[in-house]
């Protein structure tokens, strides 16, 4: 057992990881994000303390990134509130971009100095960051030069990491050596494009780094990476469970005697002891039971795996995959495919709000799977919170129009202005339109000149206050016309603008009580029968996470109103991901067009539509991707042995107080 796992809270922990036949690391599971930034932080600050007591000096190895911001937060609470000194310590960052200026807003000792450094008693003598102002020439040198401090100062007692979607640690990008040491590195596409909203475009994001290399980071004597977020699920399971590689740089700490995997829910949420709990050993060894969605995981799992639908498993397929229990608790195949496949079927449904009852008719399928309490309540008053301007139609297009063709009263929730998604070129073409037509006044004429002047010179506009409002009304014109397409009315759209997103670059955002009071209003004006929200955390710069926290405050101020205990809430994914079919509570099938029409909703996000950011890999446009994302999902359904349809829209349904009570983020 890890010292980090030793001397953790129990009620902190989510899972204490006893390890098994699939893990190669030492792991810590926590429920929320906050409980396992708050532990690594406490082991920080108890080795501080260790080394006040031993009149020694502490050595730090630190990351950067949104990942170690709250480990960073409670540091500087720690220094404040509990008095622990920081003057013994000696730091080394991991990284730093190359060509970058030290007071560049975008460099790492910015980072550092505003999110940590500023705030405690660290010498800046004792501070040590990469320079990306040293000449390229002079790189190498630097480099050694680095690698002789670190070993100078008695080598790193204690290295922080986060993990990048290629399985990169530091700027360790995919193909690192184990052997590797501090370096001049060229950065991943996906890397670039993960940061290129902090550049204002991947075309200004730097593409060389210097970073610590994969042996610098083992020499450390102890290894703490942090994961958080279903975003980093999948390259975390790679980095657990595979074989050591170049390819996945953070598998190679599973060659460390004291490195752990800290993990919140989400991001461990792949592995196998969660994902396929039954190949890890019996569930009540493990604390779990044979409920309805255990088993309509498995069988979802055995039936892609056997490519059988699943009404033709056989006793022999559950036998040879590990899933005899289920046939001890269900007595036979015939019996557990009928739970399985009764259980998918149920959740298909073509009335998302409910039917009218008084056009119903004998032999009308049950309106399902809305709670029975509030099948009956027609029209539903609807409110679908939209974190940017075109999510709502991306991710439940179909839906939206449904509801609205089916009668109901449905709101449209903008939660930000989404305008650090328009580029100069946008806001350029919109200016010359209105200064060409003579829409421009005279107070505002000159102004207009200069700006599409400098974009013509440059390729760019200066960043002010009113270029970042402008660009708000492009989308907000967009997400206007996109649900005049779904039918729903001018008066029912509600563009909320929650100031966090206008509070600072991404990485300092932060949800103020404002945010939730903007929520919290409107959801007292409207008293929604149904919500809908984005429930995805996988948006790589956080504004999905923190608008789903903000309805959650809001939710947990309006638990005492009547309204709230007949509503139901129900969560799509956004653009990067889709629900797995055993989370799945409500499908709702879409016709060719149905399709059709979402795609005419989402082309009037035009600015978003040639060039969108956050792409990673996937260079597809959005609509691009929600298509092949519902077709794919209709395919699943049609092998599981059900109905084939063109496509999917899925849904996950959560009660107001399991919503309150489980969703950590």
């Amino acid at each position: 057992m890890s010292n980090l796992s030793s001397t953790v809270p129990v009620k902190l922990v989510y899972k204490t990881l006893t390890p098994s036949r699939f893990e190669r690391a030492r792991v810590a599971v926590f429920l929320g994000s906050d409980e396992a930034s708050r532990v690594v932080a406490r082991e920080i600050a108890d080795l501080i303390i260790s080394g006040h007591k031993e009149g020694r000096k502490i050595v730090l190895g630190l990351a950067t990134g949104s990942t170690p911001l709250s480990v960073y937060s409670e540091l500087i609470r720690i220094h404040k509130e509990e008095g622990v000194s920081f003057s013994n310590v000696v730091t080394f960052n991991l990284d730093e971009y190359h060509p970058m200026k030290a007071d560049d807003i975008h460099s790492y000792h910015h980072f550092m100095q505003v999110h940590l450094f500023d705030h405690v008693d660290i010498p800046a003598s004792q501070i040590h960051i990469p320079s990306g102002s040293v000449s390229s020439a002079e790189v190498d040198k630097h480099c050694r030069e680095y690698e002789a401090k670190i070993k100078e100062a008695g080598g790193i007692d204690l290295q922080l990491l986060g993990i990048g979607r290629t399985g990169h640690i530091g700027f360790n990008e995919p193909g690192s050596a184990a052997r590797s040491r501090t370096r001049l590195v060229a950065l991943d596409a996906i890397t670039r494009s993960d940061a290129a909203a902090s550049f204002g475009g991947e075309e200004h994001t730097p593409r060389f780094a210097i970073t610590m290399g994969v042996r610098t980071i083992l020499d450390a004597k102890r290894v703490l990476l942090l994961a958080l977020g279903q975003h980093k699920a999948s390259v975390v399971k790679a980095a657990i469970e595979d074989e050591p590689s170049p390819q996945v740089p953070a598998s190679f700490l599973q060659e460390h005697d004291r490195a752990e995997f800290v993990l919140d829910h989400a991001a461990s949420s792949e592995l196998t002891r969660y994902r396929t709990p039954w190949l890890v050993g019996p569930l009540e060894e493990q604390g779990l039971t044979w409920d309805e969605r255990m088993t309509r995981r498995a069988i979802l799992w055995l039936s892609k795996k056997k490519s059988k639908a699943i009404l033709k498993l056989t006793n022999e397929d559950y036998n040879e995959n590990g899933l005899q229990d289920m046939l001890r608790v269900h007595g036979s195949a015939y019996d557990a495919n009928l739970a399985g496949f009764y259980q998918m079927q149920h959740t298909i449904t073509g009335w998302p709000g409910g039917r009218d009852p008084k056009k119903s008719r004998p032999g009308d399928a049950p309106v399902r799977p809305l709670k029975a309490s509030s099948a009956d309540i027609f029209p539903k008053r609807v409110v679908v919170f939209s974190p940017h301007p075109d999510d709502d139609v991306i991710s439940m297009g179909g839906t939206l129009c449904r509801l609205v063709d089916h009668g109901h009263e449905v709101h449209v929730a903008y939660q930000v202005s989404g305008a650090s998604a328009v580029n100069d070129e946008a806001v350029w073409r919109y200016l010359s339109f209105s200064k060409d037509v003579g829409l421009v006044s005279k107070q505002s004429e000159q102004t207009v000149k200069s700006l599409c002047s400098e974009f013509e010179t440059t390729g760019q506009i200066k960043p002010s206050a009113e270029v970042w409002r402008w660009k708000g009304l492009i989308r907000r014109n967009e997400a206007a016309a996109a649900a005049r397409i779904c039918g729903v009315s001018s008066e029912h759209l509600h563009f909320l603008d929650l100031p966090f997103y206008d509070s600072g670059p991404v990485r300092n955002r932060k949800l103020e009580k404002q945010d939730t009071d903007i929520i919290q209003s409107l959801l007292k004006k409207i008293q929604p029968h149904l919500i809908f929200a984005a429930g995805d955390l996988d948006d790589p710069h956080g504004t999905h996470r923190l608008c789903l926290h903000a309805l959650r405050n809001a939710i947990d101020q309006s638990k005492q109103d009547a309204w709230l205990k007949q509503s139901e809430l129900w969560l799509y994914r956004g653009a990067w991901a889709e629900w797995a079919p055993d989370e799945i509570d409500m499908a709702v099938p879409l016709s060719p067009q149905e399709v059709m029409r979402r795609r005419s909703a989402i082309f009037k996000h035009a600015t978003q539509k040639d060039q969108a950011l956050f792409l990673g890999a996937d260079q597809r446009e959005f609509w691009q991707r929600a298509e092949d994302r519902g077709s794919k999902l209709a395919a699943s359904y049609n092998g599981f042995g059900l109905a084939e349809y063109e496509a999917i829209e899925a849904f996950k349904r959560l009660s107001p107080e399991d919503f309150l009570t489980h969703i950590k983020l």
